[in-house]
Parts: C-alpha cells; sequence; structure tokens
C-alpha cells in the first residue's frame, strides 16, 4: 500500500507543480484559460497569483522529500517516521486546500476536486499502510 501512496503523492506533487508553473509564470498568458480570467483580472492579481504558485511548489517539494526518504529508509513495510510524515503533511496540505477552495468558492468544484484528489488518495494509501 506504501508503493501505491508513494505513486499518488508523486502525481499529486507533479500537479502542484503544474499549478506553480501556472501561477507564478503564466498567469496572463495560459492561465487565463485555465483559469477563466480576463487580461485586466489577471494583471490585477498577477503578484497574488506569483506568490500563491510558491505556495503549490512548497507542497510538492515536502511531499516528493517525503517520497525520496521513503526510498531511500526501504518503502516496503516499514516506511521511515520522516519520509511518511512528510508524505502526510504535504499530501494533507494539498488536501485541505482544495478542501478550503471547495468551501470558499463552490462555483470552483471541479478545480477543487482535481487539486484534491490524488493528495487525498495519497493520504488515504499512506495513513493504510501505516497502520497495517
Amino acid at each position: 500500500m506504501i508503493v501505491t501512496g508513494l505513486v499518488l503523492a508523486g502525481l499529486a506533487a507533479a500537479l502542484h507543480v503544474y499549478i506553480f508553473w501556472l501561477e507564478s509564470f503564466a498567469w496572463t498568458t495560459r492561465a487565463r484559460a485555465v483559469f477563466g480570467t480576463t487580461a485586466d483580472q489577471a494583471a490585477a492579481t498577477r503578484e497574488l497569483a506569483f506568490n500563491q504558485g510558491f505556495y503549490n511548489l512548497f507542497l510538492a517539494i515536502i511531499a516528493v522529500t517525503g517520497i525520496v526518504l521513503t526510498l531511500l529508509t526501504g518503502a516496503s513495510d516499514d516506511p521511515s517516521p520522516a519520509g511518511a510524515s512528510l508524505l502526510l503533511a504535504g499530501t494533507g496540505a494539498m488536501t485541505a486546500a482544495a478542501m478550503v477552495l471547495l468551501v470558499s468558492s463552490p462555483d470552483k468544484r471541479r478545480a477543487a476536486v482535481v487539486q484534491g484528489t490524488l493528495p487525498l488518495l495519497a493520504v488515504v494509501a499512506v495513513t493504510a499502510a501505516l497502520l497495517s
């Protein structure tokens, strides 16, 4: 089950790196189509999006660090406490952020589901592996 959690956490991290790129570097170009903003809205929120993009990058880095530590210590039956902790911290925060988006902006339900499904499944898989 830990391998499943590692794969899901890796996919969630990759998605959050993509979101980082969109928000931090493509906000006034490609991201406008993804987020449905006008040129004026994108220009007005560029600095906020740039900062928010880095939050997504940092969550991905935490999850990837957890993956690496888990793999370095033998991912089989007994993942390292540090690796598991970082996996759960990164993917748990990703899940929580998706829930905040869902609750605060119900019209962005699809984005919240896309952003939160992989990390939620990773949390479930890693927790199941730790409890077994």
